[in-house]
């Protein structure tokens, strides 16, 4: 029997028809996945539009799972799940992003800067530091080196952060203070309390002199430096290196004036340097008058009379709760008035109503502490506290 060449025929057609009803469905189940992608995507915008965070993810899964391989979609959830706080699943995320060949370069290294960013808000700082690191050299290389700056900050590791703020410099890179010449001395004077802490007196010397070779004017090595002098018994010294905060910072002055006080008494009447002090004090208290300074003119000057006539003086020009106290001590003290039992209640309210009010407050954030902080423990900004307590801020 031979071969009947109208079945070969027969046969072709049928395959065209099949592959052809095919590719119909598929470009229509296509479609489809493209008609339901978008919807599921602007639906999670829509609740995220909303404040509606879960319900945004969900959305957003959807719409990943319809069209895995869109990676803007992933984005959005990493950084919706970052920001519920679940970085667990962020960073499940962010890593599936990096583990697809076909990513491009400028995605992948997206991916790698949210990573970066879910390691750090999950308090993961050794890995945070080494994705942070991964972006050297990248269009995200100024952020990775500011991020690695905060996270050697929040971990203490200062040396690190000095190469981080040095880099930084030389990159052009600008603070919010325009350089990082403060914030390095900041750092060394860091490593400085840590030394004299640990009893390596060289150590801490060292770092101090780093620090004002950083910024030679900077507040706090200047501060330091009087009080590394004061507690070695260098009054002379101390007061060279106050002198130079005076000139510098008049306004953080108020910060040492007792002990700048102390030290020119200590220099003893032959060094000629109380009545010096007392000039330099009553000149920068007109012009910026407040208790600290006060308190360092009565170290000076302690004749009872004058104490109370600038307690006085003081309290009628800048009236505070302190001020009235330290008078009502003065003229107890001189009336022998301190027996009364009802003048010592009432001095004993002023001290208790006037201690919130000797506090200094961090201008940023608004913490409030009973000494100076040069680093805010609150919003762990430099240089927000203002040198004068809430009370004589007014």
């Amino acid at each position: 029997m031979g071969f009947d060449p109208s079945w070969l025929l027969l046969g072709l057609s049928a395959a065209f028809a099949l592959g052809w009803l095919a590719s119909r469905f598929d470009i229509r189940q296509w479609r489809r996945e493209q008609r339901d992608s978008p919807k599921a995507y602007f639906k999670g915008l829509n609740f995220l539009l909303n404040e509606q965070q879960d319900k945004a993810i969900d959305a957003f899964i959807e719409a990943v799972q319809q069209d895995p391989d869109t990676s803007d979609l992933h984005f959005a959830l990493g950084n919706l799940f970052r920001r519920r706080g679940d970085y667990e699943r962020a960073v499940r995320v962010h890593e599936h992003l990096l583990s697809r060949a076909d990513l491009p370069t400028s995605e992948r290294q997206r991916a790698q800067h949210g990573l970066a960013q879910d390691y750090m808000k999950a308090g993961l700082f050794d890995r945070a530091e080494q994705a942070w690191r991964t972006l050297s050299g990248t269009p995200y290389d100024t952020e990775a080196q500011l991020a690695l700056l905060n996270l050697h900050e929040r971990s203490n590791d200062w040396r690190a952060a000095v190469q981080d703020a040095q880099a930084l410099e030389r990159d052009g890179a600008i603070s919010y203070t325009g350089s990082y010449a403060t914030r390095i001395a900041h750092y060394w004077c860091e490593l400085a309390v840590e030394a004299d802490a640990k009893g390596a007196t060289a150590d801490a010397t060292e770092a101090l002199r780093q620090a004002q070779a950083s910024a030679p004017n900077a507040a706090r090595a200047l501060v330091m430096a009087g009080q590394r002098a004061q507690a070695s018994g260098q009054n002379q010294q101390a007061l060279t290196e106050w002198r130079k905060l005076l000139t510098a910072h008049p306004g953080s002055f108020g910060l040492v004036a007792v002990d700048f006080a102390k030290c020119a008494v200590a220099c003893g009447a032959e060094a000629n340097e109380v009545p010096r002090a007392l000039t330099e004090i009553n000149a920068l208290y007109l012009q910026k008058p407040s208790l600290d300074l006060l308190a360092a003119l009565a170290v000076l000057s302690p004749s009872p009379q004058a104490q109370h006539q600038r307690a006085a003086q003081h309290l009628a020009v800048w009236p505070s709760l302190s001020a009235a106290g330290e008078l009502l001590r003065l003229r107890s003290a001189e009336n022998s008035m301190a027996a009364d039992p009802e003048t010592a209640q009432i001095a004993a309210a002023i001290a208790q109503a006037a201690k919130p009010l000797q506090r200094y407050r961090c201008a940023a954030c608004g913490f409030e502490a009973q000494r100076y902080f040069w680093h805010c423990p609150g919003c762990l900004n430099w240089d927000t506290y203002p040198p004068q307590r809430t009370e004589d801020l007014g």
